[in-house]
């Protein structure tokens, strides 16, 4: 940040990058979306409920949930290599799990759903952008939810808590706080930290995180209603979260 607290691409510490969201963008799966946020660009595509296969897998009580979070070789600066990296798999399970407590899986005893979530490029963030999008995915394909699951990162800028870290941030900053939760519900389904944080500055960080992922969750509602209800286009949204004390 320089000294009047601008940050490397301009905005400032408590602003969003630009974030542009749709629904039903994928023809053959049963839901899907398209993310944008800053220069993240996710697809995340829902198939099923659908006959378990392998059959050994199914479950009497709930359906199988699976998830696979995707880096194109094209979507990092240095070309990636195709095979699933550690951390790939480490983030499948990590969406799998914040998106699993919204979820009846009870509804739908013996079946898998599956959530393919691909990055097509990345800048910072792509695992709550990719909670973000499969949320609506999951919503586009029909499956009962209790509640939409949002996804926004905070983060530590040169000793300054910021809103929604972009590639240089989240490589160069000193810490990083990826959060999803359900906003009506008010229950958190992920909470990840690297880096150190005092716990005034850990308090900040959530209620910042959650000021953004409202602003976020409007953005997701506003999606799904335009495609079933208006048939318009993907939404835009820039500009700074909400004062602190209103949060």
């Amino acid at each position: 940040m320089d000294e009047n607290g601008i940050r490397t691409d301009g905005r400032r510490w408590d602003e969003l990058r630009p974030l542009k969201i749709e629904v039903g963008v994928v023809k053959n799966a049963d839901g899907s979306a398209l993310i944008e946020w800053g220069k993240n660009k996710i697809i995340a595509a829902v198939y099923g409920p659908k006959e378990m296969h392998p059959k050994h897998l199914e479950l009497a009580d709930r359906a199988f949930l699976k998830c696979r979070y995707h880096m194109a070789p094209f979507s990092v600066d240095e070309r990636k290599n195709p095979a699933p990296s550690r951390r790939e798999i480490e983030i499948s399970k990590v969406i799998r799990e914040a998106l699993q407590p919204a979820l009846f899986l009870e509804d739908y005893p013996r079946t898998a759903i599956q959530i393919y979530v691909e990055v097509l490029q990345s800048d910072g963030g792509s695992r709550v952008a990719g909670i973000t999008a499969s949320a609506l995915a999951l919503a586009d394909a029909g499956i009962n939810m209790r509640d939409l699951v949002v996804g926004c990162a905070v983060g530590k800028v040169d000793g300054k808590i910021v809103l929604d870290l972009n590639d240089t941030e989240d490589k160069e900053g000193s810490g990083d706080l990826p959060y999803a939760f359900m906003p009506n519900l008010n229950q958190v389904t992920l909470l990840q930290m690297d880096g150190l944080f005092t716990f005034d500055e850990f308090k900040q960080a959530l209620e910042l995180a959650k000021v953004g992922g409202m602003k976020v969750y409007k953005l997701q509602r506003e999606a799904l209603l335009r495609k079933y209800f208006s048939g318009g286009g993907p939404e835009t949204s820039t500009g700074s979260a909400e004062m602190m004390e209103e949060a």
